[in-house]
């Protein structure tokens, strides 16, 4: 009877570890996979500031170019400027 006893206390103990491992490995596993999802979404968030910027851009285009592109935007920025200037005088 002590025999057997002694055996399933074993048995437990070594079912116990096992469950312990596996659970220590998904535990890692879980966190990997966090960490990956936070990275992709700083690379998601990025990749949404470079396309808002590419649309922009775009809106900007006419038929003459990048060079026309830029002169509207300066202007809009020179706008800008006047307008942060009336507010702060």
């Amino acid at each position: 009877m002590h025999n057997e006893l002694r055996n399933d206390i074993a048995a437990l103990i070594s079912l116990y570890e096992k469950t312990k491992r596996e659970y220590d490995d998904i535990s890692v596993k879980l966190r990997q996979s966090e960490e990956k999802t936070a990275e992709y979404r700083k690379q998601i968030i990025e990749l949404e500031r470079q396309i808002d910027n590419l649309k922009l851009k775009n809106a900007f285009l006419s038929p003459s170019g990048d060079e026309d592109a830029k002169e509207k935007i300066d202007r809009l920025i020179r706008e800008i400027d006047k307008c942060i200037a009336l507010i702060e005088g």
